[in-house]
């Protein structure tokens, strides 16, 4: 009894250093992967999270840089008391409807281009050409272009059409919607690849089947195209509405500067021109963290979409 007890410990002791041995390999090979996305993920930090919080921060306080005053939440009260903020709001969400009108667009052209007319890569190119240009260059050109006495107006009265032309960056009501069309004109191609990539990807033996069906390509694309795209318009109406809120400061300040009186303000020029003409950095900071709460809310209702569309089985 006594032999055998003293050759089970002999077999532990000998067993145990294995065992830890192997554990502290299997921690290893489970943190391993971690030190490869240490870097980028202090990368993330230093040029996202920081500046971030910091934004936070400021949007906190009042003054210049070197003398701050805490203020509570007294900027995020200006905000809406700031007639020029709910403007720019509201520029921006009307700005938002060209999300619909260049996602049916984009659509149509795709469709168009998936049943490979002659020519169909050109055209998809030349659709595309605009989505490549310099928001500055688009910018300048489209300001010669749509300005009082610019080449548009000069057509349209060139061709007996002078009750059409307008003032279209100087005029309140004209401003919004000729920036839109600008928005509009550059942001089409990308939608024309984002679909006609996921048109090609579609089956071809689904078609196939439809067609011996006796289906017509109008029912084709209603019941079979569209349906299998669907996720991917959703991606594309949400990557356009977070563009419409968060990247469309160029357009503004090259063509119009917020102007005539602020008609054509959105939240990004809000934010510069408190920032860095005004000075005001505890107000553009707060507007900068309602901006980014509102792209977090059309992020948050996308991811939703995707989950409804997972547990349905679309």
């Amino acid at each position: 009894m006594r032999l055998s007890l003293l050759r089970l410990r002999r077999h532990k002791d000998f067993v145990g250093p294995e065992r830890r041995l192997q554990r502290r390999r299997t921690i290893g090979r489970r943190l391993w992967p971690y030190l490869f996305v240490t870097p980028a993920a202090l990368a993330i930090a230093a040029g996202f999270l920081y500046p971030l919080a910091k934004v936070v921060w400021f949007s906190f306080y009042s003054g210049s840089l070197g003398a701050l005053t805490y203020v509570g939440t007294a900027n995020y009260t200006g905000l809406w008391q700031d007639p020029v903020f709910f403007q720019s709001v509201l520029n921006n969400l009307k700005l938002l409807t060209t999300v619909p009108i260049m996602t049916i667009l984009a659509l149509l052209i795709a469709l168009i281009l998936n049943a490979q007319i002659r020519g169909w890569r050109q055209y998809r190119a030349i659709v595309f050409f605009p989505y490549i240009l310099p928001a500055t260059a688009i910018g300048l050109v489209f300001g010669y272009l749509l300005e009082r006495n610019g080449v548009l107006n000069t057509q349209l009265r060139h061709w007996q059409l002078g009750w059409m032309a307008k003032d279209w960056l100087g005029s309140a009501a004209d401003v919004v919607p000729a920036i839109g069309g600008v928005i509009i004109w550059q942001q089409l191609g990308f939608g024309v690849v984002v679909f006609a990539a996921a048109l090609l990807a579609v089956p071809q033996e689904l078609v196939e089947a439809a067609k011996l069906d006796g289906a017509n390509g109008w029912q084709i694309q209603r019941a079979i195209l569209i349906p299998y795209i669907r996720r991917t318009i959703e991606f594309f109406v949400v990557v356009e509405a977070i563009t419409v809120l968060s990247s469309i400061f160029t357009y503004v300040y090259v063509l119009t500067k917020g102007g005539p009186a602020e008609a054509s303000s959105v939240m990004e020029y809000y934010i510069f021109e408190n920032g860095f003409e005004n000075g005001a950095i505890g107000v553009a900071s707060a507007a900068v963290v309602v901006l980014l709460v509102l792209a977090c809310v059309l992020i948050g209702f996308y991811l939703r979409l995707r989950a409804s569309g997972a547990d349905t089985g679309r």
